[in-house]
């Protein structure tokens, strides 16, 4: 399509086009417009005309013109014509025209002054003036051309002869009118109410605005009558909009005069207005009429016409001349149907006292009567009817009504006209406030209650209600005796021993106003969440009292009430839950047997001293002895804990002693340990050394192979060591025995309560668990919470209940809607401290061994060579677009993400660790490790070099086999576990190459004063353990680490990760700080940000 020629395009509004022409080809054409039907279209400026050329049906094309006006602002479109069959307002015109509005929208606005200038310009005055506006306001008649009243009429201007012939059946009408420029008479020229409901120039917007508000007024009510100016006029008589009577004043202030049709005719406002029923006997019996007083002079009701019920008109005949007079006034049923009639209003003798008692009380209550000679009794005054009728279990229904003297009730919201509508608002109103204020339920007419809700409705709104002399209250059924119960609450606890020793029944009675309230009512109400509650004898109490909350809180600790048998109970290892009891009850009264351990676990710092037991060979340390005190007062109330030490702390050390402590105080039964593999050897060694009477078997074969049971090995032994390994594959024989005490030697074994080791040692039957792990926690608290339900089991019954209350909102920010975060989360981990703290002991060796010397720890940064880096980059973008396509189902795809992550983790070691093909590539930590570890060796330091990856402490054998330097060697292969350790304990070897899973734990290697981690792991905790090896009890001299980082690598991630698992093991066991997470997705998809 061609672009129009030089000249502004004008826009045609697309309401002017489609007025212009038929729906039909309005909608043709727009299709033809939106199929890009207008292939050229051109615009002559001069001649104001759009021609172009349009594509029609069957191949052909066909030549439109269009021909604008705009000085006609109603009708710019002056003429069209085409070459098609229909020749003109055809639809081709109309793809035209619309073409011509695209172009016209489109173009650039014309050179001018900037914008802003535009803008903030001050109008320019008006370069031409309007044509002035008047309201023609004309009496008009039905004339019927029969005499028939069903006969057809005509409605027409009124006049003098015509009302005297046809009678007063009028009308008034309104329409616009415009001075003309020739007589200087108002005529009807181009002026409508359509024009004046758009865009115009020709007249002044302020009046035309007035004239669309008034059609806006008054266009429900157009005159719809058998004639042929059903567009021209506004029909006043029916218009019933209040808004009508101050617009009509306000037209005097736009300068829009009220002008009749004839010369000789008058149309005026008046000022004031009043009306009134007049009531009078006659001989036939009374005569209603209206009295309408306009501008102080009372009117012939035979002139008077309702307009609506907001007002009326008069007219009046004076020879050839009408005057006509407005008058805005309430007309209050019966008066319109009074002024309608024309004439006063008969109503027979025989019926007159009927009227005067029945009807014209109602009609004074909405317009004034004067009645002379006539008693009239004041109007009834309503009155609020509320029927409540009382059912059993806690129902009641009620309605609400009216009802005026002694007659029917009528409904709440019922329209009838003979209604006192002010005092019913007034009494309503009423109410409604005191309904707003004391029932639990908005107001209605009609409704019923159950429960609370009917409880507060009678005790509370009903006294109310009854008091007030415009509302009479009605009562069937029998009416209980509601009462709200005010007073503050008192707690009463108890503790009472049961059959399991373990557990102890709770008691709780509460007591508001001298009434006990039943516990299991009280409960259920507060787990639900509920905000009062109601008892049986009709009392009722708001749950939001402090104490009530806290009560809450506590009892959802001590168990769940879906898990409760006999009712609450509270298990021995909730000392400090049982404290929490006794700070809110207003007495408390715990079990007797129950009452020395509450008080001594109070406070875990006041456990008293115990005497070491005579067989133990050794001098424990100011720390240790703590320890072993702590550990005998736990085996004396038969309670278990989690030692949970530094490594290197003598945590065996300790529990040897508490074995022989045992021992000597007449316990007879052997006790377990179970550990890893490892370490088996570790146990029989320090109990040698340590308690050479107590005698030890060590279990580290299956029953096949050893031909003996367990229960044979325990008869023989104060202590049997053996496995996890075992424990899982030998669990009916390890259960067989009753053993004294279970010793979980590195817990962390069983720290995921799925796996079958797990369910092993929660199955053993022991009289107290101990676990023993420098790691309570590594990745989530739910590992905290496996290790105390093996050794405190009541302490946190249900896992679920745990995760809620603990896990969500300390690891995973979880708090709830009316909770602030931070201090939420702050006092959930508070809380968890508080309850764990009489049963975990935790020392760190910067706290309690002085002497031990300095740690230095370092990261050494690598920088990979140009191939290694060349290759790692090429896998990172294969493995990155593969694993984040797999994180939205982590679990479903775990393994193979992990695969992807330690795939990354093997090539920041070393290229041939993927690929034996990369062999040629040089690996960059080799190289790093070597100038570290040569200088070491030559000033004659003895290191550890620990990886998770075998496949690596190979490729660092070859190079020391190459340097001719001597090694001991320890991975899960190894047969000769202690043969390594004596190897390089006893001088042989200057350096040991052990991996993190196989040699992290269980072993003292102090000869070493130089580590060397060379790969990070997710576990903060598993690298400290191995660093521990050497920096432990019994170390003389500082030691090295050296955290080998290839840069630029996942190794910088796993490193980020280990920070923000060692907050949360911080955050709970060791400081204050709170924040803390476990891996998730959103972690490994940190390890792919680039």
């Amino acid at each position: 399509m061609t672009p129009p020629s030089t000249g502004p395009l004008p826009f045609v509004d697309p309401g002017h086009i489609r007025r212009h022409t038929d729906s039909g080809s309005y909608e043709r054409g727009a299709a033809y417009f939106a199929d890009g039907a207008v292939q050229r279209l051109e615009w002559d400026p001069v001649a104001l005309v759009i021609e172009a050329v349009v594509a029609g049906s069957a191949g052909r094309t066909y030549r439109s013109r269009v021909r604008l006006d705009p000085q006609r602002v109603d009708h710019p479109i002056a003429a069209t014509s085409c070459t098609c069959p229909v020749q003109f307002d055809c639809k081709h015109t109309v793809a035209t025209l619309l073409a011509a509005n695209r172009l016209a929208a489109s173009a650039p606005a014309e050179p001018g002054g900037s914008s802003w200038r535009a803008v903030f310009a001050s109008p320019a005055p008006a370069a031409r003036t309007y044509t002035p506006l008047a309201l023609c306001v004309e009496l008009r008649q039905r004339v019927r051309r029969g005499a028939s009243a069903w006969a057809p009429a005509r409605v027409e201007s009124a006049t003098p002869r015509g009302l005297h012939q046809h009678g007063a059946d009028v009308l008034v009408g309104l329409r616009p009118l415009e001075r003309s420029s020739r007589s200087d008479a108002w005529i009807k020229g181009g002026v409508s109410w359509d024009a004046l409901r758009r865009p115009t120039t020709v007249y002044d917007p302020a009046q035309a605005r007035w004239f669309a508000e008034l059609h806006s007024i008054g266009r429900d009510v157009r005159s719809f009558g058998a004639f042929s100016d059903v567009s021209e006029w506004l029909t006043l008589d029916d218009i019933e909009s209040s808004l009508l009577w101050p617009h009509l004043a306000a037209a005097a202030g736009h300068g829009i005069p009220f002008v009749p049709t004839k010369r000789s005719s008058t149309v005026a406002l008046a000022s004031t207005a009043t009306v009134a029923v007049q009531a009078q006997r006659t001989a036939h019996g009374l005569e209603v009429l209206p009295v309408v007083t306009i501008d102080g002079e009372q009117d012939d009701a035979a002139t008077l016409r309702p307009v609506g019920h907001t007002g009326v008109y008069r007219f009046t005949v004076q020879r050839e001349r009408i005057d006509l007079v407005l008058a805005a006034v309430a007309l209050p049923d019966p008066v319109p149907a009074l002024l309608t009639a024309r004439e006063a209003v008969t109503v027979p003798a025989k019926e007159a006292d009927e009227f005067v008692r029945d009807h014209l009380p109602r009609i004074a209550r909405r317009v004034e009567i004067d009645a002379p000679g006539l008693d009239l009794a004041p109007p009834p005054r309503p009155q609020l009817v509320l029927l409540v009728k009382f059912e059993p279990s806690h129902r009641l229904v009620y309605t609400l009504s009216w009802r005026y003297g002694d007659a029917e009730l009528r409904g709440l919201d019922a329209a009838d006209d003979d209604r006192d509508a002010a005092a019913e608002a007034a009494i309503r109103g009423r109410v409604e406030a005191l309904w707003r204020d004391h029932a639990p339920v908005d107001f209605a007419a009609a409704g019923s209650l159950v429960g609370l809700e009917a409880a507060e409705f009678a005790s509370q709104l009903l006294p109310l209600l009854e008091a007030d002399e415009d509302v009479r209250v009605e009562i069937s059924g029998e009416r209980p005796p509601y009462r709200e119960l005010s007073g503050d609450p008192r707690i009463d606890v108890t503790s009472v021993e049961t059959t399991d020793a373990d557990w102890f029944d709770l008691g709780v009675v509460v007591t508001i106003d001298g009434r006990r309230i039943p516990f299991g009512t009280l409960f259920t109400a507060l787990s639900r969440g509920r905000k009062k509650i109601l008892l049986s004898d009709g009392a009722y109490f708001s749950l939001s009292h402090p104490s009530l909350h806290r009560l809450r809180d506590l009892i959802d600790e001590a168990g769940e009430l879906d898990e409760w048998e006999t009712g609450p109970r509270i298990s021995r290892y909730q000392t400090a839950l049982w404290a929490d009891f006794e700070d809110l009850a207003d007495e408390a009264q715990p079990a007797v047997s129950w009452r020395a351990t509450v008080e001594a676990l109070r406070d875990a710092d006041g456990v008293p001293a115990t005497p070491l037991p005579s067989t133990l060979q050794a001098d424990l340390r100011p720390y240790q002895r703590v320890g072993y005190d702590w550990l005998a007062f736990l085996w004396q109330h038969r309670l278990g804990g989690i030692l949970a030490d530094d490594m290197g702390l003598g945590k065996t050390l300790q529990l040897l002693a508490l074995i022989a402590h045992a021992r000597e105080h007449g316990e007879e039964r052997p006790f377990l340990v179970v550990a890893p593999t490892s370490v088996l050897s570790t146990w029989r060694s320090e109990a040698a050394r340590f308690v050479p009477d107590l005698r030890v078997a060590v279990v580290d074969a299956t029953r096949a192979k050893r031909g003996t049971t367990v229960s044979d090995a325990a008869a023989a032994a104060d202590i049997v060591v053996t496995s996890y390994t075992l424990l899982r594959l030998d669990e009916a024989e390890f259960g067989r025995v009753t053993w004294a005490g279970l010793i979980l030697d590195e817990a962390q074994f069983v720290k995921n309560s799925q796996t079958k080791a797990y369910r092993a040692a929660r199955d053993l039957p022991a009289d107290v668990v101990f676990a023993v792990t420098g790691t309570p926690l590594e990745n989530s608290l739910t590992e905290l919470w496996a290790l105390l339900s093996l050794t405190a089991p009541g302490l946190f019954p249900s896992a679920r209940r745990f995760r809620e209350e603990y896990v969500g909102p300390i690891e995973k920010g979880k708090v709830p809607e009316n909770q602030e975060g931070g201090a939420y989360r702050a006092g959930r981990l508070a809380r968890l401290r508080r309850r764990i703290r009489p049963l975990v002991l935790r020392r760190t060796k910067e706290l309690v061994a002085a002497d031990l010397p300095a740690k230095q720890e370092q990261e050494v940064r690598i920088e990979l060579g140009a191939a290694h880096r060349a290759l790692y980059d090429t896998v990172l973008q294969r493995e990155r677009q593969k694993v984040l396509g797999l994180l939205e189902d982590l679990d479903r795809n775990r393994f193979i993400v992990f695969r992807s992550l330690t795939l990354l983790r093997m090539l920041s070691l070393a290229p041939e660790l993927v690929d034996p093909a990369h062999a040629h590539i040089a690996p960059s930590k080799l190289g790093a490790l070597f100038e570290q570890l040569d200088e070491a060796l030559a000033e004659g330091h003895r290191a550890l070099v620990f990886s998770q990856f075998t496949s690596f402490l190979g490729l660092v054998s070859a190079r020391l086999e190459e340097r001719g330097i001597p090694y001991a060697y320890l991975d899960g292969s190894t047969r000769d576990r202690d043969g390594a350790v004596e190897a390089f304990r006893g001088g042989e070897a200057p350096v040991f190459l052990i991996s993190l899973k196989a040699g992290g734990f269980g072993l003292t290697l102090t000869e070493a004063d130089y580590v060397f981690l060379l790969d990070p792991w997710w576990n903060p905790a598993a690298e400290a353990q191995a660093v521990d090896r050497a920096h432990r009890i019994g170390q003389h001299r500082s030691v090295m680490v050296y955290r080998l980082i290839a840069n630029g690598t996942i190794e910088e991630k796993v490193m980020a990760l280990q920070q923000r698992k060692a907050r949360l093991f911080r955050s709970v066991m060791d400081d204050d700080a709170l924040f803390g997470q476990a891996l998730t997705a959103d972690d490994i998809r940190g390890l792919f940000d680039e």
